[in-house]
């Protein structure tokens, strides 16, 4: 359905002749971004035609598709205004801001925080399938480059006076912190092990918005506010995290960038680094392996001097990881270098964060791996990948599952059919154990390689046991 407006809407008119997008291309864009989130559109040149010549505004997620839509071929995000759909629904640019002001960082992210759960609610995805196809990795650059300007803010205390807000003005404490924090060890586990998707690991949105927002709203001095910031920074950027395990890389996009907020009102340097190489992760991950170079030599440049030598490895392999994904061989082989040499000065008795429990010479391994993989260098990713696979845990199930799909990789790319398959086949079998819509991706990929070798018994049995993965929703 749609509404009129008064004329042509000339401003979506001059917007596409600039992206250089016809009206039947629109159409499809915008009906294959809807399909993306599970929504059956049947937009067509002619519909297109009437939103520009007689004004009309198409009603629910379309709008913020179109822009999306426009965006994507932009390389940039594109405002409803600028579209002239101002008028439609709202679904406000939510948890892109970067606040200069602590106060208004302190409702740019308990904005968020409530917009996820209404998502929630309204069902199937809510606002996040409004935004389907929004991430922009331009959306970057102004939190980076604020937070190496002025990575800690000068304080943080803050006193609500009895007349605000709704009841008694709420006293926040050292325990209030601490079962933020013990949420968050919680939701990390759960993670690792069933993956973004799984339930436990969903009530980490529930979590924000229940129990962080109250507190970031409530009272407290600036070392406990320190403490409220980094624990509710820790939590945001899970959020994030298993938004994009799960596909919703427009919500992780924006849970990152609020992450990298309240880390900075944390004045945690080496947790606003993890944030950013979380973002260079999902820039790389996306195909911007230019941008995800500048993101985690951000966070590495702000910590020298700063973070434990494992924390400092972890940021060079992010870093290799980009270099990897854009081609930069030697710059890809120094980076792992680095990070290898930071890692064999690490030791027991550094004070590393918790949120780095999970990295070690394994982890290493596996994604050296998949940098040789995009490099295309079967043999040193068979060299890797037997090392990230050495040892098999139930702690890690994504990672390992992960690990199977880029050893598979490097056995076909190598001329070992038998052996690709062999992996894959346990690949699928891990990936059916957990909720994790970058494993099935990694699946597809694997899939599509073999698709030559289609005729092949062994090939035919492995696409049979990934039908169930591939054909479940997302």
């Amino acid at each position: 359905m749609s509404r009129e407006q008064r004329g042509p809407n000339e401003k979506l008119g001059a917007v596409l002749a600039l992206a250089g997008i016809s009206n039947a291309g629109l159409a499809r864009r915008v009906n294959d971004l809807g399909a993306q989130r599970g929504l059956t559109l049947r937009y067509d040149k002619t519909s297109v035609a009437r939103w520009v010549s007689k004004g009309m505004v198409p009603q629910g997620a379309a709008p913020h598709l179109i822009a999306a839509a426009i965006g994507q071929k932009l390389g940039r995000p594109v405002p409803l205004h600028e579209i002239g759909l101002a008028d439609a629904d709202p679904a406000p640019e939510v948890g892109l801001a970067f606040p200069r002001d602590v106060g208004q960082a302190v409702r740019s992210a308990t904005e968020l925080y409530r917009l996820d759960l209404a998502g929630r609610r309204a069902g199937g995805g809510g606002i996040w399938q409004s935004l389907a196809g929004s991430f922009a990795v331009s959306a970057y650059a102004t939190p980076a480059s604020r937070w190496l300007i002025t990575p800690a803010d000068s304080s943080v205390a803050r006193e609500v006076s009895p007349g605000e807000g709704s009841g008694a003005p709420l006293k926040v404490g050292h325990s209030d912190v601490q079962k933020l924090r013990e949420a968050a060890e919680d939701a990390r586990r759960w993670d690792s092990k069933y993956g973004g998707g799984d339930w436990r690991s969903s009530m980490v949105p529930e979590c924000l918005r229940v129990e962080a927002a109250p507190l970031l709203l409530g009272s407290y001095s600036d070392e406990v506010g320190r403490a409220l910031f980094g624990a509710s920074a820790e939590l945001t950027r899970l959020a994030g995290w298993m938004a994009f395990d799960t596909g919703q890389q427009e919500a992780a996009q924006r849970y990152y960038i609020q992450a990298l907020r309240l880390a900075r009102a944390a004045a945690d340097v080496p947790l606003g680094g993890y944030v950013l190489a979380s973002m260079s992760l999902q820039a790389t991950y996306r195909g911007f392996g230019d941008e995800g170079v500048d993101l985690a030599q951000a966070a590495l440049e702000r910590n020298r001097g700063l973070a434990t030598a494992r924390t400092m490895s972890f940021f060079r392999l992010v870093e290799a990881r980009a270099h990897a994904r854009a081609g930069d061989a030697q710059a890809a082989s120094a980076a792992l270098r680095a990070a290898e040499g930071w890692l064999e000065r690490a030791r027991d008795g550094d004070n590393d964060p918790s949120w780095l429990g999970f990295y070690s010479y394994d982890r290493f391994a596996a994604d050296a791996a998949e940098c040789y993989r995009d490099l295309k260098a079967p043999r040193q990713v068979r060299r890797f990948t037997e090392q990230a696979l050495s040892k098999p845990t139930e702690e890690f199930v994504r990672s390992h599952g992960l690990r199977l799909v880029v050893s598979a990789v490097a056995e076909l790319e190598s001329g070992n059919l038998d052996a690709a398959c062999e992996q894959g086949v346990r690949a699928v079998e891990v990936a059916g154990r957990i909720s994790s819509a970058r494993t099935t991706e990694y699946v597809k990929d694997l899939l599509h390689r073999l698709e030559p070798y289609g005729d092949e018994p062994r090939v035919v049995e492995l696409r049979e046991r990934a039908r169930p993965l591939l054909m479940a929703p997302a």
